[in-house]
């Protein structure tokens, strides 16, 4: 089966007793007929566990909704290795150190199998647009006539809740993505935002990018105030919240140059805010400016 998420394709292959449409609902509507040309990676279910790798070293930990995920660095690239909280199995995935070949086993009876296989994909997507101008971003993107803005935040900052007050209180928004849009650099290098199957707990998987016309980052307080960054500031402002390996010194450049156009080009700044409709006013007059 062949998906189209932004502007890059890829491939995933599974035994025919798998069902992968049943499996990843979100991505039905990234489905493309076979595309032709260089795809950004190719992924394959395998019918049989993984074989075990020697000589791994732990380069990142994470605990999240799913579970508790291991980025292991083995000789030919990496292993990840995702254990639900519900039944305590381990899904295992290998990469190439570009994320371009990709092998996973998932344990066909957890119950939470597909958002498993879905979760390695995200992981695997993520890391292979790095090196082709693209950037996943943990955030969450709307629309307001045809301009795309993004909300950045540590979890619990309230994106879900600002995104809520635009598509609420302005005509004409709609919500593009909730958790893990993809901002991608056209040919002339203006960067779009495009919506992704990973939204998170908001079901909003749309297929389709916009023109990015702003980027801030939330912070809680107890006033609303928009101050912005430019230059470095902008930059350190909006890489915490992009998704890389940050030990691979060859993907974590690709970011970096993909980022400094992307600040080059936006506005970027910080929204110290209340959880009301002014703050979502101070912010869109702050971009309209």
């Amino acid at each position: 089966m062949d998906y189209r998420i932004a502007r890059y394709t890829f491939t995933v292959d599974a035994p025919r007793t798998v069902g992968i449409d049943a499996l990843l609902p979100s991505f039905h509507p990234f489905r493309c007929m076979e595309a032709e040309g260089r795809k950004l990676f190719h992924f394959t279910l395998s019918g049989s566990r993984l074989p075990e790798v020697a000589e791994t070293a732990l380069w990142e930990t994470a605990v999240n909704d799913m579970g508790y995920t291991r980025l292991l660095k083995t000789a030919s690239g990496y292993r990840v290795e995702l254990q639900t909280m519900s039944q305590g199995v381990t899904h295992r995935m290998d990469a190439d150190s570009a994320f371009t070949t990709l092998t996973a086993f998932i344990h066909m009876e957890d119950p939470y199998r597909g958002e498993a296989l879905s979760s390695l994909l995200r992981i695997a997507y993520s890391q292979a647009v790095l090196l082709h101008a693209g950037i996943s971003v943990h955030a969450s993107s709307v629309v307001v006539d045809g301009k795309a803005y993004l909300f950045m935040g540590k979890s619990g900052t309230g994106k879900s809740t600002h995104a809520a007050l635009w598509t609420h209180g302005f005509p004409h928004c709609e919500l593009l993505n909730d958790d893990n849009p993809t901002i991608c650099l056209q040919a002339g290098g203006t960067p779009y935002i495009y919506g992704t199957p990973w939204s998170g707990k908001t079901p909003c998987y749309r297929n389709a990018g916009y023109p990015l016309r702003g980027i801030a980052l939330l912070r809680q307080a107890p006033y609303n105030r928009f101050t912005a960054c430019r230059d470095d500031e902008a930059f350190i402002t909006v890489l915490p919240g992009c998704s890389v390996i940050r030990k691979d010194s060859i993907l974590h450049d690709a970011l970096c140059r993909t980022l400094a156009s992307v600040v080059t080009e936006v506005p970027v700044g910080i929204l110290e805010c209340l959880p009301d409709k002014e703050a979502a006013a101070v912010l869109r007059n702050a971009f309209s400016s």
